[in-house]
């Protein structure tokens, strides 16, 4: 029986791809069918939004920039394989749309609008109630959204709500009656590491060991799927954060490889260019393996009860279990981020957020191991 604690995912340390991806930077064949899956979409077409979402990607800087001080988001709109850049002021809209992005109208910036939410994550402390999924800003809005489970408004919600509302515009959003939790299971069989009595998974390899989720840090050796030692945890934090990074050693090493499963190919990372909201993201793991979906918000906070908060998360529509904690998110080729938790399962869908990677990097001045 399998006992649900935190989670797990993806690619053992000493796992070295058995088809290495070739000059390929976007879907190989196994990405390709899981997003075909996932979006209904055709192999081609899947390729094509890759493309677009790359190309996005590495966009946005430079749209950001020539935005200026007007800057109010940007996301990435699947219908005109477009990044669309949030304006609050029309100044900037021919030097936006001069790098190739589209522009549209939004009614705060970007830092007005992080204030706000900033505002919201001090005014909400850690009594939330556990019908408060969480809370994110929304730049097309200008709000910042409160999430609350379906048929659990109450008077504590609606106190919540006034309280957070001090810090400027919010709305209300109904969303799936299930609270998040994080994604951990007892020790099973698969190709995670363990820790003390927890299964989870590598995110992405660093030089020097891997990153991973910060709730399955814990003191002690850091097992191998073979039970022989890979090193120790140098740093977790969770909650606020959900971020850790594992020094490997005795005859372990790292690889630039999100683990396949036999579902995929194994996949080459060769960076972490950020991908926008829109975009579409994939996730390894080694309860559920494979499944792709879409980014849905950034800089999100989410509660996980009994005063666990996790600030900064990215939310997406791709599904996970238990056993799925800590495992890798990525777009194309490049790295986003490590699972945390979410709600849902994969046989009736669900909803997961991630840890950006990069600022697990920043944090501990870690340098991404890519192909």
């Amino acid at each position: 029986m399998k006992v649900l604690l935190a989670a797990v995912l993806a690619v053992s340390a000493v796992t070295v791809p058995s088809q290495a991806v070739a000059a390929q930077p976007l879907a190989v064949p196994g990405q390709a069918a899981a997003m075909q899956r996932d979006f209904g979409l055709t192999e081609s077409q899947v390729r094509q939004r890759l493309e677009a979402e790359t190309s996005a990607a590495k966009l946005l800087p430079a749209a950001q920039k020539a935005a200026g001080a007007d800057f109010g988001g940007a996301w990435y709109d699947a219908a005109q394989q477009k990044l669309v850049v949030g304006l609050a002021r029309p100044g900037h809209a021919a030097a936006v749309r001069a790098t190739g992005a589209e522009t549209t109208a939004v009614p705060v910036t970007a830092a007005e609008l992080d204030r706000r939410k900033a505002a919201v994550d001090e005014l909400a402390g850690k009594a939330v109630p556990d019908a408060v999924s969480g809370w994110a800003a929304d730049p097309r809005t200008g709000t910042v959204v409160i999430n609350v489970q379906a048929g659990k408004r109450s008077k504590a919600v609606d106190a919540f709500v006034a309280r957070v509302a001090k810090a400027g515009a919010v709305t209300v959003r109904e969303v799936a009656a299930q609270a998040p939790r994080t994604f951990a299971a007892g020790t099973v069989g698969g190709d995670p590491y363990y820790v003390s009595n927890i299964r989870c998974s590598i995110g992405f390899s660093v030089h020097g060991g891997f990153v991973t989720a910060g709730h399955c840090g814990r003191g002690g050796t850091v097992r191998g799927w073979d039970g022989t030692d890979i090193g120790s945890f140098r740093g977790w934090s969770f909650p606020d954060n959900d971020y850790g990074w594992v020094s490997v050693g005795n005859g372990w090493w790292t690889v630039p490889v999100v683990y396949g499963w036999g579902q995929t190919s194994d996949r080459l990372v060769r960076g972490s260019w950020e991908a926008p909201i829109g975009s579409s993201v994939c996730r390894s793991g080694s309860t559920t393996h494979w499944h792709c979906g879409t980014i849905l918000a950034k800089n999100e906070t989410v509660n996980y009860g009994n005063g666990q908060l996790f600030h900064g998360a990215t939310k997406t529509s791709v599904c996970a279990e238990g056993g799925d904690s800590g495992g890798s998110f990525i777009t194309g080729d490049q790295a986003q981020g490590v699972t945390s938790g979410g709600w849902g399962n994969c046989s009736s869908g669900g909803e997961t957020w991630f840890q950006p990677v990069n600022e697990i990097l920043s944090a501990y001045g870690l340098t991404l191991h890519t192909a």
